[in-house]
C-alpha cells in the first residue's frame, strides 16, 4: 500500500476521533507543529523513516518534541503509530491530517506569487476569486514574493494553477516567434 494511502487512513482515524472527543482544535495544533517540524528539519524526517533507528528511540524523540503540551490524544495516537512501525509515513500522515482538517473547517488554502507584496484591497480580491473557484467558505492565501515573475501573478489553488505572469507570457511569445508561419512544413 502506498504512503499516501497509509497516511489518509490514519489521519481520517485521528480526524475522527478528535471530532469525537471534541479535541480537534488541540489535535490540529499537534500535527500543524508537527508538519512544520518537518519542514524545517530534514534530519527529524529522516530519522522517522530510518528503519535501522528502533521504534522506542523514535517515540522518545517525539514525546521530547512535544514534551510541552501536547494532547493526550496525540501522544497516544504517536504510541498507536510507534507500535504498528509507521513512523517513517507519520510526516505524512501530519500533512493530510491538516489537509482533512481543512476540508473538514471548509478552508481553501491557496498560494500566491507576486513580484511585490499586495495590499489589502488586492488581497480582498483573490480571496473573492479563490472563494467563486472553489466554493469555500474560508480561504487562507499564502502570499510569496518572486521578482523573476518579472510582474502579474501566479495563483495555485489545490491542483490548478493561473499563471499570469509577465515571464511566461514571455516564454510563450518566444516560442511563437520561434515558429516561421511562411515556410511550407513537410
Amino acid at each position: 500500500m502506498s504512503n499516501h494511502r497509509v497516511a489518509s487512513r490514519y489521519a481520517k482515524s485521528i480526524l475522527e476521533l478528535a471530532i469525537e472527543q471534541g479535541q480537534l482544535e488541540e489535535v490540529f495544533a499537534d500535527f500543524k507543529a508537527l508538519e512544520e517540524m518537518a519542514k524545517s528539519s530534514r534530519e527529524l524526517v529522516l530519522l522517522m523513516g530510518n528503519p535501522v533507528v528502533s521504534s522506542e528511540k523514535k517515540l522518545k524523540v517525539l514525546k521530547a518534541l512535544f514534551a510541552n503540551g501536547s494532547s493526550k490524544l496525540t501522544s497516544t495516537f504517536f504510541e498507536i503509530v510507534s507500535r504498528k512501525n509507521r513512523e517513517g509515513v507519520l510526516m505524512d500522515i501530519a500533512s493530510e491530517f491538516v489537509f482533512q482538517y481543512n476540508k473538514f473547517k471548509s478552508i481553501q488554502v491557496a498560494e500566491l506569487t507576486t513580484t511585490i507584496a499586495i495590499d489589502a484591497e488586492q488581497k480582498k480580491q483573490f480571496v473573492a476569486l479563490v472563494k467563486e473557484i472553489t466554493g469555500m467558505k474560508e480561504v487562507q492565501l499564502v502570499e510569496k514574493v518572486n521578482p523573476s515573475i518579472i510582474g502579474g501573478f501566479v495563483l495555485k489553488v489545490n491542483d490548478r494553477q493561473l499563471d499570469e505572469s509577465l515571464s511566461s507570457k514571455l516564454k510563450a511569445l518566444r516560442v511563437q516567434f520561434t515558429q516561421n508561419h511562411y515556410e511550407k512544413q513537410f
